[in-house]
C-alpha cells in the first residue's frame, strides 16, 4: 500500500465515517462539511488519491473508494476508534481531546506496533466493535 501524508489519511478516514465503501458513493460537498474544509480543497485531495488509486471519481461525480482505499481508509478509522477510546476510557481523557490527540497518534505508529498494541487493549476490553 502506498502511503499518502496524514491529511490525506484524513480524506480517507471521513468517506469512510460518511459510510463510504467501493459500493457506497460520497459526494464531495459531504467530504467538506464532515471535513470542515472547502469543497476546492476536497477537489485536490480527491485527484492526488485518485492518481495513487484509493478513489475513484468521474467528472464531477460522487467519490467511491476502491477496495484498496476502503481497505486504507478501514485501518485509519481502526486506529482512530482505538486510540480514541484508549484515551478517553482507559486514561479518563475528555472525549473531545481525545478524539484530537487520536487523530494525531493515528498517524504516527507503525503497522506492527498499532497490531501488537491492539492485542492489549483487545484484552482490557475498552473497544467496541
Amino acid at each position: 500500500m502506498d502511503k499518502v501524508s496524514m491529511s490525506h489519511e484524513d480524506y480517507l478516514e471521513a468517506i469512510i465515517m460518511l459510510g463510504g465503501s467501493p459500493d457506497a458513493p460520497i459526494r464531495s460537498v459531504d467530504i467538506a462539511k464532515k471535513m470542515d474544509v472547502s469543497k476546492a480543497s476536497v477537489n485536490k485531495a480527491v485527484g492526488l488519491l485518485k492518481s495513487k488509486g484509493y478513489v475513484d471519481q468521474p467528472y464531477y461525480g460522487d467519490v467511491t473508494l476502491t477496495d484498496e482505499g476502503y481497505s486504507y481508509g478501514q485501518a485509519i478509522y481502526k486506529r482512530h476508534r482505538y486510540l480514541t477510546a484508549f484515551l478517553s476510557k482507559g486514561l479518563g481523557i475528555e472525549q473531545k481531546t481525545a478524539e484530537d490527540e487520536a487523530c494525531l497518534m493515528e498517524h504516527a505508529i507503525s503497522d506492527d506496533s498499532f497490531e501488537k498494541w491492539v492485542a492489549y487493549i483487545d484484552s482490557l476490553g475498552l473497544v467496541e466493535d
